[in-house]
């Protein structure tokens, strides 16, 4: 990773569906030394995809909260797979400090969200302790 690269990085980030051309242009090299550095990041593994950004309430996902728990770590694969497989769960990290994950759940509404967090959540079999952060305003900052 050079500064070339994280240009190409940052014009990607921006805009994910921006044309090699302009790509390029934010990046201050040629179309084709663009490609190729594209080509390689992808294939490095670096850049792992692309995503559409979504605006959470317009897409029906009115209601968010950070939850953290506290588990049992000697079943965090399957607890990740447990996580992975809730819909409203949109992240997940294993984090170290006073708990151990922390998830962003966005849900259709309060209902939604109280029933994730207070009955499917705490039903899971390593989730010792839950603690719920409503988030009354969000921004995404990429």
């Amino acid at each position: 990773m050079d500064d070339i690269d994280s240009r190409i990085i940052d014009a990607l980030r921006a805009d994910g569906r921006a044309s090699i051309t302009a790509v390029a242009e934010a990046a201050h090299v040629s179309r084709a030394n663009a490609y190729t550095r594209l080509s390689r990041l992808i294939e490095d593994g670096v850049i792992t995809g692309f995503t559409a950004k979504v605006d959470p309430r317009l897409s029906g996902r009115a209601s968010s909260a950070y939850v953290t728990l506290r588990v049992d770590q000697a079943s965090w694969h399957e607890l990740r797979d447990t996580l992975r497989a809730i819909p409203e769960v949109e992240h997940f990290a294993l984090v170290g400090g006073d708990f151990d994950v922390i998830l962003l759940v966005r849900a259709r509404d309060n209902e939604d969200l109280r029933r994730v967090v207070l009955e499917q959540l705490p039903a899971i079999p390593s989730v010792r302790d839950t603690k719920t952060s409503l988030v009354f305003e969000d921004h995404d900052l990429r």
